[in-house]
């Protein structure tokens, strides 16, 4: 198949702005890799500390037999249901080592925070930056400098995007991401959203919507909506970092444990094998391009935008907000999966899941078929669905969809295009997922009311004000939160503005948000302009509007525009971002030692990154 002309000159585009930087980092893999093992290059004392708590026979097998050693990283705690199967994974991994003769050691375990338990509270300030704790945390597991391999176990929000950065910055070695899998479908995401929405009306108390919830989060595993979790598996999927159709298998089940029996197995396979292909060299710009690629055709976590950028760097590779809109004007919604439907993860794997939804791409010319992956058999392997034949792994074709309402084949998409938009203009530059939005809320112009946090905002739905301030200017209302950027709070998540925006949209009201904050997937039906850069802490243009402003959000030409002659607006001051509302307004939840992160952040749309 013919490559997409867009694809290819985005490609093309991304190639070349990164060839400086890409050239470098392939020097760097190149000499790492070149180095004499660690065994063999480390002074006896340092082997002796390395591996004093490995049984005498691996000891052997490592420093005498010079068999390899894999190192595992994992994000596993029993406090998150995505990390709690981790618990039993090692033990796993290892004794599938001893069979194929090599060694494996947990080099390191990395923090695991949900934004599903932080959300609303000032603990998600921390949560955007946990990433880039994350990255250091796999840097120091790795340091110890004595593996030929390394298992990345993690599969949350900025679990996987951390350790794919980490894992790069080591970018000599073979690196294979373990999934645990999403939990079995419980309370229909659906219906906990309506559920939210009567609780932001006062319509039911907190005894219905705590057992509302309890149904819909019930067991290990992710969670079974589309948002940053479980777009991680996709994109791990598009980029052959997997065991391929490995990401959406439940825990628990036979089938996940051969599944990871299978990722040590892959590794071993590449350090072993004719085919050396260390995690720096695989991803390169097409495996990226893969990666935006899927994003944009299943409706995917607008967090991406972020992380992806920050992964791209750690690779060599420079990509920008231009890149991901223009890939989404040709690359086709082939998957409708809560927020951006009814069906949830486990439905979305029965009818075809990642390997359906990579075929269809790449036989339209929308993603790179010559890249490298763990498989030597390249990405045609993950278009498969793993199963079990005579015990053993087996991988069928899938054939047409299960079900059309969730996955469609290219030629008969959702729609034509990948749903994100970017948006310019005088308010900055920003992005909107519209696969969700109704067609007649694309464009929306109406006065701003501006709020300075989201608690701000919710106490002003709570009231009444904000029903009687849309009312009040002909049903039109454009609600700003600013001071949300990476450098004035972390950028944390805002999920707890959609049920009050969608409960004043579902009276009828036009109503959008413009932040310099996140939403991920959670903007769903309500028109939202997020991640605007440069942030308001940063002087950007957020801080000179005011309230009353007229202001234009429209995702059909991409622009996003306070309409004030220009004369007043370049003459106005900007606001200033209160010190103590920096400072975490007295409540620090460890805030403070997130400091030197907020002051050192690049923006959004440069990865939010701490370390460069």
């Amino acid at each position: 198949m013919q490559m997409n002309s867009v694809v290819a000159r985005v490609t093309d585009r991304i190639r070349e702005r990164s060839a400086a930087t890409r050239s470098d980092y392939l020097r760097r893999v190149d000499e790492m890799a070149a180095r004499d093992r660690g065994s063999d290059r480390l002074g006896c004392a340092n082997v002796a500390h390395a591996f004093a708590a490995l049984p005498a026979n691996d000891k052997l097998k490592v420093v005498v037999e010079r068999t390899p050693n894999v190192g595992i990283v994992t994000s596993y705690n029993d406090m998150l249901s995505a990390h709690s199967p981790y618990a039993g994974f090692p033990d796993i991994l290892k004794d599938e080592a001893r069979r194929l003769g090599v060694t494996a050691q947990v080099a390191g375990g990395v923090p695991a925070m949900c934004d599903g338990v932080t959300q609303g509270t000032p603990a998600m300030d921390l949560s955007l930056f946990s990433r880039d704790v994350i990255a250091m945390g796999t840097a120091v597991a790795l340091s110890h400098d004595v593996f030929d391999a390394a298992l990345m176990l993690g599969i949350c929000d900025k679990i996987v995007p951390g350790l794919l950065i980490g894992a790069l910055h080591f970018g000599h070695l073979p690196a294979v991401f373990v999934p645990g899998g999403p939990m079995a479908s419980g309370l229909s995401n659906s219906e906990k959203a309506k559920v939210r929405e009567l609780a932001a009306q006062g319509q039911v108390g907190r005894e219905e919507l705590l057992a509302a919830e309890q149904k819909a989060y019930h067991s290990p595993g992710t969670c079974t909506f589309y948002g940053t979790a479980n777009s991680n598996q996709m994109l791990m999927e598009a980029m052959g970092l997997h065991v391929p159709g490995a990401a959406f298998v439940n825990p628990g089940l036979a089938l996940r444990e051969e599944l990871t029996r299978e990722a040590m197995r892959t590794v071993v396979q590449i350090v072993k094998g004719r085919r050396f292909t260390p995690i720096g060299r695989q991803v390169d710009e097409r495996c990226i391009v893969n990666a935006m690629a899927a994003l944009l055709a299943t409706g995917g976590s607008t967090n991406h935008l972020i992380h992806w950028v920050a992964v791209a760097r750690s690779a060599g590779i420079r990509i920008d907000w231009d890149d991901f809109s223009e890939l989404s004007s040709v690359v086709p919604l082939l998957a409708r999966v809560y927020p951006n439907g009814q069906a949830d993860v486990n439905a979305f794997q029965a009818a075809g899941g990642p390997g359906y939804v990579i075929r269809e791409l790449l036989d339209a010319g929308l993603m790179h078929e010559d890249v490298l992956t763990v498989r030597e058999g390249g990405l045609r392997e993950f278009t498969r669905l793993p199963g079990s034949s005579d015990g053993r792994l087996a991988w069928r074709d899938i054939g047409a969809s299960g079900d059309t309402s969730v996955v469609r084949p290219a030629q008969e998409p959702f729609s034509a295009t990948g749903g994100l938009k970017l948006l310019t203009g005088n308010l900055g530059r920003s992005v909107i997922k519209v696969s969700a939005v109704p067609q007649d809320r694309h464009v929306i112009e109406a006065p701003a009311r501006i709020f300075d946090t989201q608690e701000a905002l919710q106490k002003a739905f709570q009231s009444g004000e904000l029903e009687q301030a849309c009312r009040d200017n002909g049903g039109g209302l454009i609600c700003v939160v600013r001071w949300q950027g990476p450098q004035a709070n972390g950028m944390p998540e805002l999920h707890k503005l959609t049920p009050p925006l969608a409960v004043l949209q579902g009276k009828g009201l036009c109503v959008a948000l413009v932040t310099d904050g996140r939403m991920s997937g959670a903007s769903g039906k309500v028109p939202a302009a997020i991640h605007v850069s440069p942030e308001a802490a940063a002087g950007g243009p957020l801080a000179l509007l005011r309230d009353g402003d007229r202001v234009r959000l429209d995702a059909v030409e991409g622009r996003l525009q306070a309409l004030v002659p220009h004369e007043e607006w370049m003459r106005r001051e900007p606001a200033r971002l209160e010190q103590a509302q920096r400072d975490g307004n007295g409540v620090k939840l460890g805030r403070e030692l997130f400091a030197a992160m907020r002051r050192n952040s690049t923006e959004a749309e440069e990865g939010a990154c701490t370390w460069l």
